[in-house]
């Protein structure tokens, strides 16, 4: 006879909105195995029609309380594509040093406060204050200094201020960015190495499990790119930004109130991981020697070591920023005024790698510099059919072991996928049908 399970985890801990995993087994056969998304719709592409594009980053910097700051330039970057606005070398230094700020602290989060709790059979990091303070006064540490990036450069680290069209109506002094690299050089390379080795010790506990899919992500032939570049398929190599419709297909699923994607296949991957496979090579020596000790090759198909991956990212993004500053202080810090004045209306285009994956933001702009149509794609909701997918290969694998042992699987397969589920629920488009 063929195994029987049916396993419901309602609003699913340790990730950000609410989502539930239903699996459904009858005599070996498997019916059912997903992510059921509960939110309801929070219509920020209708919020931002009518308004001016000195708003429009405002505005869609409150879609995330996380990713406020990814959102807030992936909107600028748009509207500067539709209004023709150029932006000086030095703003767009100080843009990547902001992503990178926060990318390390969002990073750092999952890691240690979303992930690592599973790796030790702890229902929360609250237990650990108790068993490895060390440990998590490090991991609040580090993202204290990452979140401290964000408060220097862009005003705040949650919705920023000081970033607008065309540039910054603020900027750093000289001396903060000097404080800056101090503690990077001096608390953060330390904390990353030491981290390296605790999830070293770890390692045992992420589950050895495999689905080859599409990932993409940005690729740029300069860096690892996190601000720009081109969208690169693993199946399809690289397109530019302005194609991206070409490259995530949003489609209505009944199971969850956010759209799901799909281009080459059912389903592909964004986040760290995929920008890993996509960049990998473009990464310092910190961040390989990080891989190598965690076990982490090039063309990685296991979804839970997406954790891994963005410990690595961020050791990469401490490096980077240090870069960053030296330049900046190198070239001499100028206060400049931002590039406010229009010489076009239309449509653009941004695309920017925020912590879980590649964002979009599209925007129409009237001649009046208002929003007539916009468009938003986000990470988590492009990873949704993807952890659909996973399931449906996962629950054969492991169907003999206890209802516990299968239910925290998935747990930390999802939580792998570090989604941001309130960010991915936008507009539904719903036709009723004579019954």
């Amino acid at each position: 006879m063929g195994t029987d399970l049916n396993l419901k985890v309602k609003h699913l801990t340790r990730v950000e909105g609410h989502g539930n995993i239903v699996v459904n087994m009858k005599d070996g056969t498997l019916e059912k195995a997903r992510l059921e998304i509960v939110e309801a719709p929070r219509y920020f592409e209708a919020m931002l029609k009518g308004r001016s594009f000195h708003e429009a980053a405002i505005i869609t910097s409150r879609i995330c309380g996380i990713c406020s700051l990814g959102h807030q330039i992936t909107s600028l970057k748009t509207t500067e594509a539709a209004l023709g606005l150029e932006v000086s070398e030095q703003t767009v230094l100080l843009r990547k040093l902001c992503i990178h700020g926060a990318t390390m602290q969002s990073n750092i989060l999952h890691a240690y406060f979303l992930a690592a709790p599973d790796f030790l059979n702890v229902g929360s990091v609250f237990p650990l204050v108790g068993t490895h303070p060390e440990v998590v006064k490090r991991a609040l540490r580090m993202k204290r200094l990452a979140n401290d990036i964000g408060d220097v450069v862009s005003g705040r680290a949650v919705h920023p201020i000081t970033p607008v069209p065309g540039g910054f109506t603020s900027i750093p002094s000289a001396g903060a960015l000097r404080e800056l690299k101090r503690r990077l050089t001096e608390d953060m390379y330390p904390d990353l190495l030491a981290t390296v080795e605790t999830l070293k010790s770890l390692a045992g506990a992420i589950p050895q499990f495999t689905r080859e899919t599409e990932y993409i992500s940005l690729r740029s032939d300069d860096e690892y790119a996190l601000y720009d570049g081109d969208i690169c398929s693993t199946d399809t190599g690289r397109v530019s930004d302005t194609e991206y419709l070409r490259m995530t297909n949003e489609f209505v699923v009944p199971h969850s109130t956010s759209k799901h994607c799909k281009v080459n296949r059912s389903s592909y991957m964004v986040g760290a991981l995929a920008r890993w496979n996509n960049n990998h090579d473009k990464l310092g020596d910190l961040a390989h020697t990080a891989a190598s000790e965690l076990g982490l090759t090039p063309n990685c198909y296991n979804p839970y070591m997406n954790t891994i991956a963005q410990v690595v990212e961020a050791a990469d993004c401490a490096i980077d920023s240090i870069r960053i500053i030296d330049k900046l202080l190198a070239d001499g810090l100028k206060d400049e005024q931002p590039n406010q004045e229009p010489t076009k209306f239309g449509s653009g285009v941004g695309a920017t790698e925020v912590p879980r994956g590649i964002l979009y933001h599209e925007y129409t702009y009237d001649n009046k510099g208002r929003i007539a149509k916009a468009n938003c794609i986000i990470p988590t909701g492009q990873n949704l059919a993807n952890v659909d997918d996973d399931m449906h290969k996962l629950v054969p694998e492991i169907c003999d072991q206890s209802p516990e042992a299968i239910t925290l699987q998935l747990e930390m397969l999802v939580r792998a996928y570090d989604p941001c589920i309130s960010c991915s629920v936008h507009l539904l488009d719903v036709e009723f049908v004579n019954r």
